[in-house]
């Protein structure tokens, strides 16, 4: 039983967060939870930590729900502190997957962590969802059911290549002994779940959720099995292909795939949430601080970035080939409200450390926000069609930036803002794209919402790996950058480009990285410092590459690069500082 003392901070005590102490369960005259979440983050109680964002929707809804943050997985102690759950455990790897978040691309262990009190990594376990929902078993015989979530659970759904193990892996459902599991988002799926455990009906049914079945369901669409993908790589194409192509709440089948004698059964996804609903869950009472219960290990870094900053919308239509976000929130894009956006600025104002800084206005692509093809919302996404490739936009996608536009006015008008940055990833193909308005959003970016640099991700310009990343030509950032460079200059600012960078992503000599330091050199005049070496995860084409050595698309052969000191020699390559002529280093 924990004997911290409670810590006060912006006038919040534990009594305002969700239950995570047995005191506070005492305090509510609780004697059992209907829910416990675990998590391989500590409990950070905001709305961009998802097992926060689950806690706070079922307690809205009358739920008595506690959490379990980082739990020590030597013991009984932690895991049992809050006893029992009457409906369901809900278990989550955490807001990143960990092993993504406990390796580097190249295999070396991190040091850090910014999910954990004090910054050292050394809470999270590996496979933290596994070994989460093995501590739970160990420590509660015949329990109430186990639900997998979070983006570790959700990309890791189907069959999948592991990068840290090389090898492709069961779904993750097999490996986990859990009952259940919620993918995508999946607010929807998770209130459908857990009315149906209430009324103890079984959530098979349920849109947006995954189980075990001793037997195929028929409707559904048939994948390659298990023992066909690691007999043959081309079948592994094959099924992340229907894989990929069904995740649309409106053209998406259902799915079913055969493991040593029994199948996962994927239900169709849940639908998206209507825009009054994105502006309800953000309405919700989020104290945007670490659980008192965590602080006296530490602050957690992540805090300085997410605590005062705005979500704006769901989804990423952009689908670089590297990212996961597509097939974890969707490529159909889901909008706050103007008005609910304004009211959450406004409430940052009331907490005493607020500065008057918006850290970042954004989603996953910040100039995404406010417009949507709309052949997409009435049918549904394309299959082996895309929005936006490496080479050009879809003719029914109109992009448009003047709803942002207003936004970001709206937002920098609210007496007490100083400053609304925006600081999530931006498409400078959009930005040419958009004849009408993308000259006036870059020119409100330049003046009022970018500090010192505006960060962009090129990734490379060999066209024949863009066109594998899915990222767009070379020819169009040398455009944006012309138009960067005016604009500032015409408001008399020095503010620069930085540029993410990738090597060794599939397809990607060191002769590429090479040609690609020219560029950056002769057509940039810089020397990137932003460039990491490729990490194959689950849930993206990429991965698909790496394992297979084949382009999905001709299932032609491709160079993939996998010896560790090689990869580092390619990003070597593009960060080697040089002399310009000019005389100086940049």
């Amino acid at each position: 039983m924990s004997r911290r003392k409670p810590v006060k901070d912006n006038g919040f005590t534990a009594k305002d967060f969700l239950v995570t102490t047995p005191e506070e369960m005492q305090r509510r005259g609780w004697e059992q939870l209907d829910v416990i979440l675990v998590s391989g983050d500590a409990y950070i109680d905001s709305p961009f930590i998802g097992v926060a964002m689950v806690g706070r929707i079922l307690e809205r809804e009358g739920y008595r729900v506690g959490i379990i943050g980082q739990p020590d997985i030597e013991s009984a102690e932690e895991i049992s502190r809050l006893g029992e759950p009457r409906l369901f455990w809900g278990v989550s790897g955490g807001s990143v997957d960990s092993m993504v978040s406990n390796y580097t691309a190249t295999k070396k262990f991190r040091n850090s962590d910014d999910y954990t009190p004090g910054g050292k990594n050394n809470k999270r376990p590996d496979r933290a969802t596994l070994v989460y929902t093995n501590l739970i078993r160990r420590h509660f015989k015949h329990t109430a059911p186990i639900v997998l979530g979070g983006i570790e659970a959700s990309l890791r759904r189907i069959t999948h290549y592991d990068y840290w193990s090389n090898k492709l892996r069961k779904p993750i459902l097999f490996d986990a002994k859990a009952d259940y599991l919620i993918y995508g988002m999946g607010e929807i799926a998770l209130l459908d779940l857990t009315h149906a455990l209430e009324k103890g009906e079984s959530p098979t049914t349920v849109r947006g959720v995954c189980h075990i079945s001793k037997t195929p369901e028929p409707d559904y669409i048939q994948l390659p099995s298990h023992a066909e993908c690691l007999k043959e790589k081309e079948r592994y194409i094959d099924m992340f292909q229907y894989f990929y192509d069904n995740n649309d709440p409106i053209s998406a089948k259902g799915l079913c795939e055969e493991v040593d004698g029994r199948y996962l059964i994927q239900n169709p996804p849940c639908d998206y949430l209507s825009e009054p609903e994105m502006d309800g869950l953000s309405a919700m009472p989020f104290t945007r601080e670490l659980h008192p219960y965590h602080r006296q290990e530490g602050e957690v870094k992540c805090l300085e970035t997410i605590k005062f900053s705005i979500m704006t919308h769901q989804g990423c239509w952009g689908e670089c080939n590297f990212c996961a976000i597509g097939v974890h929130q969707g490529r159909t894009i889901r909008t706050r409200s103007e008005a609910s956006i304004v009211g959450e600025a406004k409430a940052f104002t009331a907490y005493n450390d607020f500065k008057g800084i918006i850290s970042d206005v954004g989603g996953p692509t910040a100039n995404m926000y406010g417009y949507e093809c709309n052949k997409k919302l009435k049918l549904g996404t394309c299959d082996h069609q895309r929005c936006v490739d490496s080479r050009h936009l879809c003719s029914s996608m109109k992009v448009d930036h003047s709803r942002n536009i207003n936004l970001l006015r709206q937002v920098r008008a609210v007496p007490g803002i100083k400053k609304a940055f925006v600081a999530s990833g931006i498409r400078y193909d959009l930005i040419n794209e958009d004849k009408q308005h993308g000259y006036d959003y870059l020119k409100e970016l330049v003046r009022h919402h970018i500090s010192g640099q505006m960060k962009v991700a090129p990734e490379h310009t060999q066209q024949h790996v863009l066109d594998l990343m899915g990222k767009p030509g070379k020819q169009t950032l040398i455009d944006f950058k012309k138009l960067y460079d005016k604009l500032n200059a015409d408001e008399g600012k020095k503010q620069f480009l930085t540029y993410y960078l990738i090597a060794a992503h599939p397809g990607c000599t060191e002769a590429d990285m090479h040609e690609l330091k020219r560029f950056t050199s002769e057509e940039l005049k810089m020397n990137p410092e932003q460039a990491q070496v490729f990490t194959p995860t689950p849930g993206t084409w990429s991965s698909v590459m790496y394992y297979t050595e084949m382009d999905p698309e001709t299932r032609k052969k491709i160079f993939v690069e996998k010896d560790t000191r090689r990869k580092e020699k390619q990003k070597e390559i593009v960060v080697k500082k040089q002399q310009f002529r000019s005389g100086f280093a940049s």
